[in-house]
């Protein structure tokens, strides 16, 4: 199984071609991108050893970045924009891009910018809390909709001060920081 440490061709062809394919559909990170080829090289190449695994998906990554397709910074930044306007926290945000590998240095700069406010505001919405409830309050909603806030990162003044908006201002505070 270990004759030979160095990747075959058709081996290195195959992680190119992979690579085109995979970034071709999505946007990924270094690690997502080396995971993916790690993974699909086990199983389309019976005989590779471990040493051609890992030369395989250092070989993808190296060519992604030759190509200016692999950007960690980029990916943190447009992840980040993308989540604050679905309504997720800088905690959530932070947690799910350091899953995808991406270093505490970039997670820290991409979320430079977000507003927490303005996502917990959107967050409210999406769930129909706060300033955008339909039904009545009681202490069992109130109970439900605070500690959802704090579920979904939010830190308590935060959701507090969203759950105590009333919808025009919630309404005026989304208008007016979209224009900023």
């Amino acid at each position: 199984m270990d004759e030979t440490p160095i990747p075959t061709p058709r081996m290195l062809s195959w992680a190119r071609n992979s690579t085109i394919y995979r970034l071709e559909r999505k946007m990924m990170t270094e690690k997502q991108l080396f995971d993916a080829i790690t993974k699909k090289a086990k199983q389309k190449f019976e005989d590779i050893s471990d040493e051609q695994i890992k030369a395989v998906a250092d070989y993808a990554v190296k060519f992604a970045y030759d190509q200016n397709a692999l950007n960690d910074v980029t990916y943190a930044e447009i992840s980040t924009r993308s989540a604050v306007r679905s309504g997720k926290s800088k905690k959530a945000i932070a947690f799910k891009l350091s899953s995808k590998g991406i270093d505490s240095e970039t997670v820290i700069a991409a979320l430079d910018g977000a507003d927490d406010a303005r996502a917990a505001v959107i967050f409210a919405r999406k769930r129909g809390f706060g300033p955008f409830r339909r039904g009545d309050l009681d202490e069992k909603r109130k109970a439900k909709e605070l500690s959802a806030f704090a579920r979904n990162g939010f830190s308590f003044g935060i959701g507090k001060t969203v759950f105590d908006m009333s919808r025009e201002d919630a309404e005026e505070f989304l208008s007016s920081s979209t224009t900023s």
